[in-house]
């Protein structure tokens, strides 16, 4: 589909240092100058371009890629008003042959395509090629057992290399995908994959997390046994499993044959927006919603994404061997964010395990020995993660050597200013001063990024560099108008090729409109509160469903965290506003203190005055409460909506998916301090 691609080059042609890479944007842009005759003196510029002249700069992106097809495309976007887009009508593509097509350079470099790692430390290495062949071996089981084009497929897998495998080969038949993790509970599972129907499950017996094996295999039979649409059973054998399932394929053999018809195997040619994969929302308060993606989307997206990522081939000399991680549990989307790595060519390293060490011994220093162990060079997790490491006291120059690692990435929730600050000061150490952040914002409803990074910029800490190219996100006041250095809903105002094809099951599309187009038809409320700086540098406040309004004055709960949680005796907080239906409200804000610490009189001083120097005396909590810990979901972010709705009286059956969060332990205490305000309020009001 288009041009030759420029060769990557050694840095030493360009203003960037030997040992750093050329950023891709830069190659992208010198190749807009050289193949298209477009110029642009700043990001700003380029950005701009790319919102106002979608065809064009969603053709280039392609073009430059040089994704596969083997029939031409009619136009690049057409359709009317949002969600009615269709994207390169005529194009077929596929997921799998996109990743597949780096085999050949990869192997004669001797780059691997996944290093994975489970918390024993047994470490693994897939070369491209043993990818491509257990993808295909798994493939041709999985045709064999009826499953084709359009058919779904269920997996209950833990982030190891089987996972990326089945993933492969599902996308190779057509077949769309589906995964939840094995943190979560059957009902929590059943929630989401009864919405599928899938004709097969991928599960595995058992898992090891947090120092401790963990048998699986009643819950898979549990599961099994609530889908009677599936016909085929796969099961990985780990060992940490109590007993073998009856009537189970064995998942290591199905992906063990290496024959001619292996071989010749070759994944098929698919629509351009024929659907990959089912993704679910939290499901926190409610059915979780099952969102499809496309094929061709995603690998548009991806493509784009991986420039601002800055991640290239890792076969490529200007590349010097990238190895990319992000730590993430299959139930979140970065995993799906991290396996698009593979579409640049670029080494993925997955951990299976706990972040935090085990129950028995707290170590935030987990998966920087996983990262030094294995010469990782990109390095993300959530968050709130970092904000763990700085809390703990973790010192980087003690966990080997990290010196290779060149970008550090966060999401998840706001990252705070001081804990970016600890980073940097970290790596400088190590003799890294210009550590660049790549902070993101963008979710599982579109498996990309709105908001993201850019290694040419200035850095920005406790911000997100820049909007993502393509991208044409504003932030809107209540008039619909957009702002710039005020807080407004995020937006987006044109059509980005990952927006869901749909939600399945939704067959008149009313859920997937009211969720994303209910408030502005045709502009996609994102539900986040944005702040988009003159610099073009963004920051989210929150979400615009826990908004605290006090006296008229709004902001977003991110800020209220970034005033407090800077201090050195608080780990965590969470904060609700709960009106009370006379124009009033009550702010309380839930308090964990570090480990022997307590929430006494003095902490309660500091915190306030931490609120009334950063934000305003408005904003100083109605009460502070001693928390055991915060709710937060699978993926980290914190329950603020649920706890509300508890506060505000609601059943804690339509509040609260105990199978969905991540210490589900605490929700009794919740309930308590709820039911406890509710009668001191009915108290008040006699």
């Amino acid at each position: 589909m288009s041009p030759t691609r420029p060769r990557a080059m050694r840095a030493d042609s360009h203003d960037t240092p030997r040992d750093e890479p050329v950023p891709q944007l830069r190659f992208y842009r010198e190749w807009l100058e050289r193949e298209r005759g477009l110029r642009f003196d700043d990001y700003a510029a380029m950005w701009a371009w790319s919102t106002t002249e979608l065809s064009a700069f969603w053709r280039s992106i392609c073009d430059y890629n040089q994704m596969q097809s083997p029939t031409p495309f009619t136009s690049v976007v057409q359709g009317g008003e949002m969600p009615d887009t269709t994207w390169f009508e005529g194009a077929q593509v596929n997921y799998a042959r996109e990743a597949f097509r780096h085999v050949e350079r990869a192997e004669a470099a001797g780059q691997p395509a996944i290093v994975a790692e489970g918390e024993l430390g047994e470490g693994v290495e897939l070369s491209w090629r043993t990818l491509r062949q257990r993808s295909a071996s798994l493939a041709l089981e999985l045709r064999r057992q009826g499953v084709g084009r359009g058919d779904r497929v269920a997996a209950y897998l833990p982030n190891i290399p089987e996972a990326v495998v089945a993933f492969l080969a599902c996308a190779s038949l057509g077949a769309i995908w589906t995964l939840c993790s094995p943190d979560m509970g059957s009902p929590a599972v059943l929630d989401r994959l009864r919405q599928a129907s899938p004709k097969a499950l991928i599960a595995v017996d058992g898992v090891f997390y947090g120092g401790k094996a963990m048998d699986r295999a009643a819950t898979v039979l549990d599961i099994r046994a609530a889908l009677p649409s599936v016909t085929a059973l796969f099961v990985l054998e780990t060992g940490n499993g109590g007993s073998r399932i009856a009537d189970a394929l064995d998942l290591a053999t199905a992906m063990a044959r290496r024959d001619d018809e292996v071989v010749a195997f070759e994944p098929e040619w698919l629509p351009f927006d024929h659907p990959l994969w089912i993704l679910y929302s939290s499901g926190t308060t409610g059915l979780p919603k099952a969102i499809v993606h496309g094929h061709g989307g995603i690998i548009v997206s991806a493509y784009a994404g991986n420039m601002h990522l800055d991640l290239g081939p890792s076969y490529a000399a200007n590349t010097f061997g990238e190895r990319f991680h992000w730590y993430s549990a299959t139930g979140w989307v970065m995993w799906n964010q991290q396996v698009g790595g593979l579409l640049a060519g670029t080494t993925i390293c997955l951990f299976d395990g706990s972040p935090s060490g085990s129950r028995a011994r707290t170590d935030w220093s987990v998966l920087w020995n996983f990262a030094a162990r294995h010469k990782v060079t990109w390095f993300g997790a959530g968050a709130a993660f970092y904000s763990s490491c700085q809390k703990a006291g973790v010192a980087l120059a003690h966990r080997g050597d990290l010196a290779g690692i060149r970008a550090l990435g966060s999401t998840g929730s706001p990252l705070p200013v001081d804990v970016q600050l600890w980073g940097t000061d970290q790596f400088a150490g190590l003799g890294r001063p210009d550590i660049w952040w790549c902070n993101l914002s963008g979710g599982t409803d579109l498996a990309a990024a709105f908001l993201t990074g850019n290694r040419e910029l200035p850095a920005a800490p406790g911000r997100l560099q820049c909007r993502h190219l393509g991208a044409a996100v504003e932030a809107w006041n209540e008039e619909g108008r957009p702002v710039i250095g005020e807080v407004g809903e995020l937006v987006c105002v044109k059509p980005f090729p990952s927006m869901p094809l749909h939600f399945w099951g939704d067959q008149d599309g009313g859920r997937y409109r009211s969720s994303y187009f209910g408030v502005w038809p045709g502009v996609w409320r994102h539900g986040d509160w944005l702040r988009i700086e003159a610099d073009g540098s963004c920051s989210i406040s929150g979400r615009s469903d826990a908004t605290i309004n006090r006296h008229g004055l709004r902001m977003g709960t991110a800020e209220l965290y970034a005033a407090v949680e800077g201090l050195s005796d608080v780990a965590d907080t969470l904060a609700v506003d709960i009106e009370d239906g006379r124009g009033g409200s009550r702010l309380l804000m839930f308090v964990t203190p570090v480990g022997g610490r307590q929430l006494d009189a003095d902490m309660k001083t500091r915190l306030g005055d931490a609120i009334r120097a950063s934000l305003s005396p408005r904003f100083i909590p109605d009460q502070f409460i001693e928390a055991p810990g915060i709710l937060r979901t699978l993926s980290g972010k914190k329950l603020e909506l649920p706890v509300k709705r508890l506060f505000q009286g609601w059943p804690i059956a339509k509040v609260i998916n105990r199978d969905t969060i991540a210490n589900p332990d605490l929700v009794p205490w919740y309930v308590e301090q709820a039911a406890r305000d509710g009668d001191d309020s009915r108290e008040e009001r006699r």
